[in-house]
């Protein structure tokens, strides 16, 4: 699939970040595009600017969706059916994300839970949902997003990241057992593993707006638990007021997004070039190429304080950092 003119992609998260981006390199060049998102703000954004920067004719359909709720993914699929008069399509990105729960110990089980099942069922559900209309395809691929979590369960030796670490693995080995799977029983349909690292995006903000908690407005009753997990990663919090803390939350998200050092833009053309030259792995950003190597070198300290010095010496950024 060396063009997309013509195609039909399906790209979840689409109203923001790399889904967002994903979304407008695909119509530009004549794709027509069906997203899903949970903010009907970004859907109407994205929507806008995609029929801007896309040729005459172009479709571009949006669908509020909750990935994680299966009901409303199948209800998504219905509704490109209709809105696209098709019986295929093309390509599907399973983007969508938010990370939260880092703590399998200490954190609440419902925020641990609903971030598994959206960085994980939400795979799972749209795969079940789109991978036959694929199928129907005379050419489709699959595009499943995971993240160098997906190869290192950590975000440094301070700090726990089990529920998105756990659902970007489980999205890891799902992809790559589709690549036998996909060339026995369809193989026209191809299949590929994104694994971005720092990518500046707003999943930080968004994750907590998605949650109920977006960081300047998290009542005084939780900060306890968020002051306790600064500590242990090494801030020091004593004298700093709830409003202190929610300022510093906000300021940290906004950082994570407007200080990567590869753009959402960026992000989704490596992502595109490798659907086009048919990768199945694609690393995207520098950080991910060094850090995929570094634990290959030695998997057996990848958790260990010393491997974290060693990836802050040969990188400009690292999760957690």
């Amino acid at each position: 699939m060396k063009k997309f003119e013509g195609k039909i992609a399906v790209v979840t998260g689409g109203g923001s970040g790399m889904g967002r981006e994903l979304c407008l390199q695909l119509a530009s060049e004549g794709c027509h595009v069906a997203l899903c998102d949970v903010s009907p703000e970004a859907l109407e954004q994205t929507q806008a600017l995609c029929v801007e920067a896309a040729p005459a004719g172009t479709r571009i359909t949006t669908f509020e969706a909750d990935v994680s709720d299966e009901a409303k993914v199948l209800a998504f699929r219905d509704s490109v059916v209709e809105a696209h008069k098709t019986d295929h399509i093309h390509l599907l990105f399973n983007n969508a994300g938010i990370g939260a729960g880092g703590s399998f110990v200490v954190d609440d089980r419902e925020e641990w839970e609903k971030t598994f099942a959206v960085c994980w069922n939400g795979v799972y559900y749209c795969s079940r949902a789109f991978v036959p209309l694929l199928v129907a395809s005379p050419e489709g691929h699959l595009i499943n997003t995971s993240s160098v979590n997906g190869f290192w369960a950590s975000l440094g030796p301070q700090s726990a990241h089990s529920a998105y670490s756990s659902a970007k693995f489980a999205v890891k080995g799902f992809t790559e057992a589709l690549i036998n799977d996909f060339r026995i029983h369809a193989p026209h349909v191809g299949v590929s593993l994104v694994m971005p690292g720092h990518i500046g995006t707003s999943i930080v903000i968004n994750s907590g707006r998605f949650l109920g908690r977006e960081p300047k407005q998290i009542p005084d009753e939780e900060l306890v638990a968020v002051r306790d997990r600064m500590e242990r990663m090494g801030f020091e919090v004593g004298g700093a007021t709830n409003d202190d803390i929610r300022n510093a939350l906000q300021a940290r998200a906004e950082s994570f997004r407007d200080e990567a050092p590869m753009t959402a833009s960026e992000a989704a053309t490596v992502i595109l070039d490798g659907v086009r030259s048919q990768t199945w792995r694609i690393l995207v950003g520098q950080d991910a190429v060094a850090l995929d190597r570094l634990v290959r070198e030695n998997p057996e300290g990848a958790y260990e304080p010393a491997f974290m010095e060693r990836l802050l010496g040969e990188t400009d950024w690292v999760l957690g950092s």
